[in-house]
């Protein structure tokens, strides 16, 4: 498969819903930069306030046959979450006030990215030990500029 690099537009919508019945969707509209090599699609852009974490670069990994996705935040709230179809990883987020370690068990990874673009969606489970927290799910568009 060839590398694509190219000025992409990028839609991400996550949405968070908790046991409590409480429901929140942040959607951010951006550039960025679209590359299918070494068996991944690459998605990259930077965040910004809406999504509460301005100063940060994202990208996002995902496997052709759609078995893992990884996501990696780099800047001054550094993240990564990994998404595996039968695994449950422990994910680490740094906050203000120190670093936080998660569990997360993947519910559904669709993966229909193609070489110019497509849409690649996934949930998790998150949790804090034997605590359940939230059930997640982002959906992500990527199609040229």
């Amino acid at each position: 498969m060839r590398t694509v690099r190219e000025d992409y537009l990028i839609k991400v919508v996550g949405s968070q819903e908790s046991d409590d019945d409480q429901h929140e969707t942040i959607s951010l509209m951006t550039r960025g930069e679209f590359v299918c090599k070494d068996h991944n699609y690459y998605i990259t852009y930077k965040e910004s306030d809406t999504t509460g974490y301005a100063g940060c670069t994202t990208t996002v990994k995902a496997a052709l046959d759609g078995s893992k996705v990884s996501m990696l935040r780099f800047g001054p709230a550094p993240g990564q979450l990994i998404v595996e179809k039968g695994v449950r990883h422990i994910c680490h987020y740094e906050t203000g006030q120190g670093s936080l370690s998660l569990g997360l068990t993947a519910d559904e990874i669709d993966c229909g990215l193609k070489e110019d673009g497509g849409h690649l969606r996934f949930s998790y489970l998150l949790d804090f030990g034997e605590e359940a927290l939230s059930r997640n799910t982002v959906d992500i568009t990527v199609r040229r500029a």
